[in-house]
């Protein structure tokens, strides 16, 4: 059997691509849409039943011939999301999501009990943010106490969907450098992170063991295959987060190249052969799902920001398509801060969206999607800024995620960040780098072992009529409007981290 089976629990869907290693083509893609729980306070929240469900609809529209050549499964899941389990493995709370932003005092509450946030990265190599699962943990002990005294096992949303298709409950370091709890630089749950949730209590108890990415989490039950009509016993590899696999997806296993993720959320992210770790706290020092390490940023307002303002204007997608290619480059004016959810870079849990140099002349709906866009685009380059401030030398972007889809955007982010951008013929991201990994450990569990990196240049292609590269006039004209967005980014963030009264 040569399929092999990706499957991406993302935020607002679950994908599910079978990818076949002899064609080196996805033999089928399919998907089922997911909802989501928000609150005033910045609550958002799924079920984790929703996911299973979800996934059987997803694989429901594949076809069985198909689905019963299947190899070997890998995971791929939205980051930081807290599973809480109980002894008997049951789901004991609705489960907050990376984009929860209601727990800041817990945040604070962690990090006091550390001592300071430089603190925080010196033990972990990361500071205790809203986004990131320690602060969920703690949520659940000052809002469900009765749910967290039945608290058995702390998963996350790709690591729970294993335990579900296989019974055992692990993690691996990628995913697991997302918690706010873990040592990037020793690969081990960090003691003193662990115990400033909870003094009373050893929630190192809680903590699953952590596996090397390479290796098999376990094997497809009987129950569950049949339930999804694939073959029993087939290895489940360790899988991760969605990040880690968009890396793998993407092709980015060595150094010089960035990732950009134009999806629900804005991630960039490259590969390292060390630990990176920022002492201002704005990169996420992340351990890759290689063996490696994948510095990260992640902005909470990307398509998310995009689609929201479409809809306000009753917008269509060509109308996007057009208002990148008809407004000018800086959109006469308007700046739009897109922190419609609060946002995570900068740390502005707080923050709302503004929209400010708005004139009778620019006050037009083609301006303010034009300005959407340049403006989520900005708060990437911040991020890509930050990297090579940190020493890591970038030399080319790989693009991914829906964004990436418009020929225009693309063209606007080569000018943006003055470098060449590539997109490739399967553009699948992180549902395709969960394939490749299933098809890297079964390959391993097999004794036929076959390093990551040669799977990558056999089975990623580039689509050169997708490619580009920057315009020289337009680049200096964005390095402009980027200085006058970052000077309007600063002037309102007292407005958002002021003491609360």
């Amino acid at each position: 059997m040569s399929i092999y089976l990706g499957i991406d629990i993302g935020t607002q869907s679950v994908k599910t691509l079978c990818y076949d290693s002899t064609t080196k083509q996805a033999c089928a893609i399919a998907s089922s849409p997911l909802d989501i729980i928000s609150k005033p306070d910045g609550t958002r929240e799924q079920i984790a039943q929703w996911w299973i469900d979800a996934l059987e609809l997803s694989l429901g529209q594949i076809p069985a011939e198909i689905l019963s050549q299947v190899a070997a499964i890998s995971v791929s899941g939205q980051q930081h999301g807290f599973v809480p389990l109980n002894a008997r493995g049951e789901v004991l709370a609705p489960v907050k999501l990376w984009c929860d932003t209601a727990t800041t005092e817990e945040c604070a509450e962690i990090t006091h009990n550390i001592g300071s946030p430089e603190q925080c990265i010196q033990l972990a190599g990361n500071p205790i943010l809203p986004g990131y699962t320690a602060s969920k943990i703690a949520w659940l002990k000052n809002h469900k106490p009765d749910a967290y005294q039945q608290l058995s096992c702390i998963l996350l949303p790709h690591d729970y969907l294993n335990f579900y298709l296989t019974g055992v409950q692990s993690m691996e370091a990628g995913d697991a450098s997302g918690t706010g709890l873990f040592d990037v630089y020793t690969r081990q749950w960090q003691p003193e992170m662990v115990k400033a949730l909870d003094n009373q209590r050893d929630l190192s108890e809680c903590l699953p063991a952590i596996k090397s990415a390479d290796s098999v989490q376990g094997y497809l039950q009987e129950s569950v295959a049949k339930t999804l009509r694939l073959p029993a016993g087939i290895p489940v590899a360790m899988g991760g987060g969605d990040n880690m696999m968009a890396a793998i997806g993407t092709g980015n296993v060595a150094p010089g190249r960035v990732t950009i993720s134009l999806g629900t959320s804005g991630t960039l992210f490259s590969y390292s052969d060390s630990p990176i770790t920022d002492p201002e706290g704005s990169l996420a020092g992340f351990c890759s799902s290689t063996g490696g390490w994948l510095p990260l940023i992640c902005t909470m307002n990307c398509t998310s920001a995009t689609e929201l303002m479409r809809s306000f204007l009753n917008a269509s997608h060509d109308d996007i398509e057009n208002a990148l290619s008809n407004v000018e480059i800086g959109s006469e004016g308007v700046i739009t801060l897109p922190f419609f959810q609060g946002e995570r870079t900068p740390n502005l849990p707080d923050a709302q969206g503004c929209i400010l140099g708005l004139n009778a002349g620019n006050f037009t709906p083609q301006h303010l999607l034009r300005s959407t866009i340049e403006s989520v685009t900005f708060g990437l380059k911040a991020g890509v800024d930050r990297f090579e401030a940190l020493g890591l030398s970038i030399k080319e972007i790989r693009l991914t995620g829906g964004g990436a889809k418009n020929a225009a955007w693309r063209q606007l982010v080569a000018d943006v960040f003055n470098l060449p951008v590539s997109v490739q013929t399967l553009d699948e991201g992180a549902a395709l780098g969960a394939a490749l990994q299933a098809f890297w450990t079964e390959r391993n569990a097999a004794g036929q072992p076959l390093e990551l990196s040669s799977i990558i240049d056999e089975h990623l292609s580039i689509d050169s009529a997708r490619c580009c590269t920057p315009n020289v006039k337009a680049a200096e004209q964005y390095n402009h409007y980027y200085d006058n967005y970052c000077d309007h980014v600063s002037a309102v963030t007292p407005l958002y981290t002021q003491q609360k009264k």
